[in-house]
């Protein structure tokens, strides 16, 4: 008897996260699905894609996407209970994703109806069970539609609705099918999505509970997450040798540990102060002699990091990598790991005396203090980035920078401190002071270091959390309040990030190729 060829009856299904590549086919989806409501658009996807990939699940059939689900995390209980579907999803791009948060929510799910009676719905609704607890978080809570009370509207009201599907006298597409999933119903929100006529614009909002979720004390009954900034105001001036200014970067973070700093910032090219000693006229030859200096200065970092136990910005170092030099930010934690964020925007003289190359990569970092990001001097003019790191998660911005006169200095800090205020974040900007006569194209510095927070009632009066006096080599020690920051974002008097218009506008990451 000859072998039976298995393969030819062979049906894959594939549970999977939502990839860019997907988009067109679950707008597509959507559009079978929910004929008379409006699809997600493109720009929804993407955001949802770049800020919490995990939440985003597909079912796919013999490599057809036939369903899917979209999900974000959030503190269910800092929304107001009729909340509606355009608040808790910010317009259905999930920019107020918490990912310190303790509830999932569900957005979405969608399934062919010409693949239903394939438990496709049942097979998202584990998906995202397994997401929460793999997450450990507490519950998933939804806003579930009732597509059938219309028929019924005559007769009852919305909860009278929803007690006959529980006792099973009705049934409901969706409540009934939730229900099954071992979803309980909280409430009904009466104005949940405004599109939905089927539903008369209702929703139940239900929730599943996670019995295997382990409570942690500091997420359930922190009221501040302090963080204290040391940003240091560097003095350049001439030295006579690499120890010289090892010792010089730490005596300063020396200052940082002893204030008590979960952060020390320093300023950008700071490293420069090096070329005193090296006696070299070109300045694009001298950048490359700096260069070779790359692993000195890492291991330096790295070994005041964890010594003194706290988390480092080393500013930045001119470092040469495929033949090209680039301008590069370090972020030194105190356990002992390394990150790097080169340069996005050179500046002309940058470019004309030093030959410095761009780089195509921007960076969120995880610290035991909260989500970091770094952008070195010019590029905190360019508010798109800013407003990409607070959408990847970044709390805190900091932004080593060098200035040679006041309006270079100013445009850094009105810059930094319009970040802090349109995007509810952090900044701190750390310069460099005094002169290095020795060296070509380092002209006098100017610099007024500072931490700068949102302008609301819980933060500073004027927005200045701790400043420096202007051009004396110092250093600036200021707490931030990530907890208010989180609070202030989801209920402040202004929420700048939750009231952007995303159907007039939005910015894309293009991701280029990485250096």
């Amino acid at each position: 008897m000859s072998e039976t060829d298995m393969s030819k009856y062979e049906k894959k299904i594939e549970i999977r996260n939502i990839h860019i590549e997907d988009i067109n086919d679950i707008i597509a989806l959507g559009k079978v699905c929910f004929p008379n409501m409006d699809p997600w658009k493109r720009e929804q996807l993407l955001s949802h894609i770049r800020i919490f990939p995990e939440g985003q699940i597909c079912v796919e059939y013999e490599g057809k996407i036939v369903g899917s689900c979209a999900s974000l995390i959030v503190n269910f209980d800092e929304y107001d209970d009729q909340h509606t579907w355009d608040t808790i999803t910010d317009h259905g791009y999930i920019t107020n994703h918490d990912p310190s948060g303790l509830n999932l929510y569900g957005i979405e799910v969608m399934v062919d109806p010409e693949y239903r009676r394939m438990k496709l719905g049942h097979r998202l609704y584990e998906a995202r069970k397994e997401l929460a607890v793999r997450l450990n978080l507490e519950s998933i809570i939804i806003g579930g539609r009732i597509p059938n009370y219309h028929k019924y509207k005559g007769e009852m009201t919305a909860r009278e609705y929803v007690e006959e599907v529980e006792k099973h006298n009705i049934y409901d597409p969706v409540l009934s099918f939730q229900l099954l999933q071992g979803f309980k119903i909280k409430r009904i929100n009466t104005s949940y999505l405004p599109d939905d006529k089927a539903s008369d614009s209702m929703a139940t909002l239900m929730e599943w509970n996670n019995v295997d979720y382990r409570p942690k004390s500091k997420r359930i009954y922190r009221t501040s997450f302090p963080v204290r900034i040391c940003a240091v105001q560097y003095m350049m001036k001439k030295i006579d040798s690499y120890e010289d200014f090892s010792t010089q970067v730490q005596y300063y973070v020396d200052v940082a540990a002893d204030f008590g700093s979960d952060f020390a910032v320093f300023p950008e090219i700071f490293t420069t102060q090096l070329m005193s000693f090296l006696e070299e006229k070109r300045p694009d030859r001298a950048v490359r002699r700096l260069s070779t200096f790359t692993d000195q200065y890492i291991e330096l970092f790295t070994q005041l990091a964890v010594r003194y136990n706290i988390n480092i910005v080393g500013g930045t170092h001119f470092i040469e990598e495929d033949g090209d030099i680039y301008n590069v930010g370090f972020l030194f934690r105190r356990d002992g790991t390394i990150e790097k964020q080169s340069k996005l925007h050179v500046t002309p003289n940058e470019k004309k005396w030093w030959g410095i190359a761009e780089g195509n990569e921007i960076n969120v970092f995880d610290t035991d203090c909260g989500k970091v990001a770094i952008q070195v001097s010019y590029d905190i003019e360019f508010p798109e980035l800013s407003r990409i790191l607070v959408e990847k998660g970044a709390n805190i911005i900091f932004v080593p920078f060098s200035a040679e006169d006041r309006q270079s200095y100013l445009r850094v800090r009105y810059c930094a401190q319009a970040r802090a205020i349109e995007n509810q974040v952090y900044t701190c900007i750390a310069g460099t002071v005094g002169n290095l006569t020795h060296v070509e194209n380092m002209d006098i510095q100017y610099a007024q270091s500072g931490i700068f927070s949102p302008a609301d009632f819980e933060f500073a009066r004027d927005g200045i959390v701790g400043e420096c006096d202007a051009n004396v080599d110092t250093v600036v020690v200021g707490d931030v309040d990530l907890e208010k920051l989180r609070r202030s974002r989801n209920s402040g008097s202004m929420r700048q990030l939750r009231d952007r218009r995303h159907d007039l506008y939005r910015i894309e990451w293009n991701g280029l190729s990485k250096k």
